[in-house]
């Protein structure tokens, strides 16, 4: 098993949703977050002048994918989050050990 965090502008969460609903991905944590890349936050003009936004707002996606379902997830996610310029995101692949469903007490596998 691994957790796939994916960290995207907000504007893309709904087609990456529904992107990862079509693969069979439905369970999934999302957080409104805020940080800075490479692009270094933007800058943006007011009356008094330039001033600079270090850390734009994002979204986190986390969902825990079987192995063999890895690709097409990060694929999905890729496809429908990318808009080709800066600040478009990232995603990081971790593993997981074990899962456990609070409900009924399942592991593994057969929590996810």
């Amino acid at each position: 098993m691994k957790k796939i965090e994916a960290i995207i502008r907000p504007e893309k969460l709904e087609s990456v949703r529904g992107a990862l609903a079509e693969i069979g991905v439905f369970g999934m944590t999302v957080s409104e977050v805020s940080g800075r890349g490479r692009q270094m936050g933007i800058a943006l003009q007011w009356r008094v002048g330039e001033y600079r936004v270090e850390f734009l707002p994002k979204v986190k996606i986390e969902a825990v994918v079987l192995d063999e379902d890895v690709g097409k997830t990060l694929n999905a996610i890729v496809r429908k989050a990318r808009t080709g310029d800066r600040g478009d995101g990232k995603i990081f692949v971790l593993p997981v050990d074990n899962a456990i469903r609070i409900s009924t007490g399942d592991e593994g596998e057969s929590a996810i």
